[in-house]
């Protein structure tokens, strides 16, 4: 609590000395609805749904880790600035809440993505066994796995989520934003018919992770077993026995791929990859993306069939 009063303290010396006041119902300088969406998913959503309709920007810079994310006095007031802010679930962004109320913006619409999709529970602890370090641990809001987003059809009702409020704060512009998020929709609905497609004849249908719990959604929807080195927060270090016994399945199952992950350090999975023989591939949960990576243009989609082509390797697809 503290340290929110601190933040807003902050954000209010910056809001003065910049004169910064939001009139209700005014967008951007350019008339455009101003969106601030937290991660990259659905940052990725909102900007196709909103088009060249409404100005959208990430709140995350580039390359953070969102699980351990802290807002600053700057977030507060870009969100106070905002007509819209969306944001995932408050399992991901335990914070969201605080920085709304922080934001003293009595004109904001707040988009909980995750309203109405499939929602998986996290792992538990004795399938993840973990040193915290001395560090805080992330203890996610009622045990819910907080990476819908790697379950495309979760992905799909977060679109008709931000459609909705979209068309609700802008309703003379509905009917572009219905096409738009109609048109995503169908991307990620054949998204989904190539993953379907293209794991349904592998020798295999176990992969693990040397990062954290991130792909149990991508895991359930395509009947795949998945273990990770870490729990669901990447806080809290693998020990020593989850590492001898991700090393041994390796072994039983033939596997010949360790995936690693954008947020981590790839030495877990190098560890067990020099034990066992095994390649290491990269799995991108798209928590976040590079600034190089943003500059190209890479996109969720483009990522997510990054995947599906190294999950065809370590699953041994025909």
């Amino acid at each position: 609590m503290k340290r929110w009063w601190l933040l807003l303290a902050g954000a209010l010396l910056v809001l003065g000395a910049t004169g910064c006041r939001k009139e209700a119902g005014t967008a951007g300088q350019t008339g455009k609805l101003r969106v601030v969406a937290t991660i990259f998913p659905v940052y990725e959503f909102a900007r196709n749904v909103a088009g060249d309709r409404a100005e959208v920007t990430m709140l995350l810079p580039p390359g953070v880790e969102p699980h351990s994310f802290e807002p600053r006095p700057e977030d507060i007031v870009r969100v106070h600035k905002a007509d819209l802010f969306v944001f995932t679930n408050p399992a991901m962004e335990p914070w969201a809440g605080g920085l709304v109320k922080g934001s003293g913006s009595a004109n904001l619409a707040v988009v909980d993505a995750s309203r109405g999709a499939r929602l998986l529970k996290t792992a538990g602890d004795a399938d993840h066994d973990h040193d915290h370090g001395g560090g805080k641990g992330d203890h996610h809001e009622g045990g819910i796995d907080p990476h819908l987003w790697l379950d495309f059809a979760n992905a799909r009702v977060m679109v008709d989520n931000i459609a909705a409020a979209l068309e609700a704060r802008d309703p003379a512009n509905r009917e572009y934003y219905r096409a738009n998020a109609a048109a995503y929709g169908k991307k990620l609905a054949a998204l989904d018919e190539r993953y379907r497609a293209g794991l349904a004849t592998c020798a295999k249908r176990i992969f693990l992770h040397g990062g954290h719990f991130a792909f149990g959604y991508l895991a359930s929807r395509y009947g795949l077993t998945y273990e990770s080195a870490y729990a669901v927060s990447a806080d809290a270090e693998p020990t020593p026995a989850k590492l001898a016994a991700l090393v041994k399945k390796i072994r039983q199952e033939g596997l010949k791929v360790i995936y690693t992950e954008e947020l981590l350090d790839p030495r877990t999975a190098e560890t067990i990859a020099r034990e066992t023989g095994a390649a290491v591939l990269m799995l991108n949960g798209a928590h976040t993306i590079g600034r190089d990576d943003l500059a190209r243009g890479v996109t969720f989609l483009s990522l997510m069939e990054r995947n599906l082509e190294n999950l065809r390797v370590g699953l041994q697809c025909r």
